[in-house]
């Protein structure tokens, strides 16, 4: 089992980003805390680069899917191996 690792970071808002936080932080907003606040939309902005990554892979997949049978080249482990190490 890996350690989670806890970094503390120092954020300075000011204007309307410091009042756009403050009305969705405490008794009227969605988080108990500025902390929780930003957790969340640290998960969400990684599902979201996560989600991109996997359909770009979607979409190559589909277009090699799509390619006729003939464009295919049969390859050996030594050659995908070899065309790696480039």
């Amino acid at each position: 089992m890996t350690r989670a690792t806890t970094t503390t970071m120092t954020v300075r808002l000011s204007g309307t980003l410091s009042e756009f936080v403050a009305a969705n932080v405490g008794e009227h907003g969605a988080y108990e805390n500025v902390s929780e606040y930003i957790r969340d939309l640290i998960r969400r902005d990684k599902e979201r680069a996560e989600k991109e990554a996997f359909d770009r892979l979607k979409a190559e997949l589909a277009h090699a899917y799509a390619a006729p049978e003939s464009s295919y080249k049969p390859l050996t482990a030594a050659d995908v191996i070899a065309r790696n190490r480039t």
